[in-house]
């Protein structure tokens, strides 16, 4: 089929005042590439096999032997899709479809499929499979597109993003010596995975060197499942920082010191925790904030503690609302401190901006979805994704599906099989759409 055959049947899905129920009868009906569902969900099915456990879930933490044999899984795929498929310096693989503009810049889309220790079957494992069965869909309807196509399986998303940021940034040796889940360090699993530390700059990809990425994922929370809406359109990926909290009071008998007599570091943080809740909800917006972990010093039940550690963890979209949000909690914990002689200490351990999708991806992801007769949502990710190092370098889109009662990095984590392909029938319209579209 005519890649501008396809052009013309989407104008007129478009405009048609009678949309099919979904995009495979428009498919059937008028010949244009659509997804294989039960091939999708048959391949996700195939790849929990590899590191599932008997809680049902899957521990495949990236560089282990779970982690390779998927890799392999997905690489066979790849072929089988009639994609040409390399391993890239960082350990990266890319599946290439050669588009019929030798100038243009290639369309990325894809995800991982490492997961989280105890994780579960469908957090990156759908983006990928369904990037793939998107080649496969291209292939059986003989569509080429303008733009060559790389679908691609990042490495190491679970622990750090480390794929995707290996290739849109220059990595530190500090950086490289980080201690993976797996117990291998970044360097290691370089080569674990076929990579080459030596070659790293050739995997580097540069500002304007990609056409867009696209990345399909289940949601990871509930806000799609709980208001029934089948895709959600990503605004963007939230800022994300997190602080090391340190209390100092006195140590002290827990049977001899007065209760007003104390110094206590652990009622300070009691209070300290029930704070970064209400600063953090009072005013309205998505945000979000946690105290992680905590731990009391000595830790013995019959002493005051003097010492306690934990964690402050904020998330928004709007970077300068973290700050500002920080800067209250900061305030409030000085006064905590004040009214039972503790005192708060902060440093800062992790920084990551937020990243916006890019309007126009956003504007062709929302229009495909309702061309197929899908309900949609823009919401933002709460989680970290490759997506947010992409955005350094090219436009940048999301999709989500529904997660199911908002459960994931669990056993229990589950999308439904149709919610799955709709959102690879998106991801398949979306892509064909941004290769005719200049951005």
């Amino acid at each position: 089929m005519q890649r501008r055959h396809f052009v013309r049947l989407a104008a007129l899905a478009a405009s048609s005042a009678s949309i099919p129920k979904s995009w495979r009868d428009l498919a059937h009906l008028r010949g244009a590439p659509a997804v294989n569902a039960a091939r999708l969900n048959a391949h996700l099915q195939a790849l929990r096999q590899f590191g599932k456990n008997e809680a049902g879930g899957i521990s495949r933490v990236a560089y282990s032997a779970a982690d390779l044999g998927a890799r392999d899984y997905a690489r066979q795929l790849m072929r089988e899709a009639g994609l040409t498929v390399r391993t890239d310096a960082a350990g990266n693989i890319f599946g290439r479809r050669a588009g019929s503009d030798a100038r243009a810049t290639p369309i990325l889309f894809g995800s991982h499929v490492d997961s989280v220790p105890d994780g579960g079957n469908y957090d990156g494992q759908v983006g990928s499979m369904g990037a793939i069965e998107v080649a496969h869909a291209l292939k059986d309807a003989g569509v080429v597109t303008r733009h060559p196509l790389d679908v691609v399986i990042w490495q190491n998303e679970e622990g750090g993003t480390w794929g995707s940021h290996l290739v849109t940034s220059d990595p530190t040796d500090r950086e490289l010596a980080t201690v993976a889940t797996s117990g291998k360090t970044i360097r290691e699993g370089i080569a674990v995975l076929g990579g080459d530390l030596e070659q790293l700059g050739s995997a580097r990809l540069r500002t304007g060197s990609i056409h867009a990425y696209f990345e399909l994922h289940i949601e990871q929370g509930g806000l799609l499942d709980k208001a029934g809406i089948q895709i959600g359109v990503v605004e963007g990926i939230v800022g994300l920082r997190q602080w090391e909290v340190t209390i100092l009071g006195v140590a002290n008998h827990a049977g001899t010191t007065p209760m007003p007599d104390r110094h206590d570091a652990m009622l300070a943080a009691a209070r300290f925790t029930e704070m970064v809740n209400r600063v953090v909800t009072s005013e309205a917006g998505r945000q979000v904030g946690t105290v992680g972990r905590i731990q009391a010093f000595p830790g013995a039940p019959n002493v005051i503690p003097g010492k306690v550690v934990c964690t402050l963890e904020l998330r928004d979209l709007d970077d300068p609302k973290i700050e500002r949000l920080f800067r209250s909690v900061q305030r409030e914990a000085q006064s905590i401190g004040v009214n039972n002689g503790t005192t708060f200490a902060f440093r800062e351990f992790v920084t990551h901006e937020s990243a916006l999708s890019d309007p126009r991806l956003r504007t062709i992801i929302g229009d495909a979805a309702r061309r197929l007769g899908f309900s949609t949502m823009s919401l933002p990710s709460g989680a970290g994704h490759d997506a947010q190092n992409l955005a350094r370098i090219g436009p940048m889109g999301m999709i989500f599906v529904p997660s199911v009662a908002g459960i994931s990095h669990a056993p229990a984590e589950f999308s439904a099989p149709d919610a799955i392909a709709r959102g690879a029938d998106v991801l398949l319209a979306t892509v064909l759409t941004a290769d005719t579209t200049t951005l």
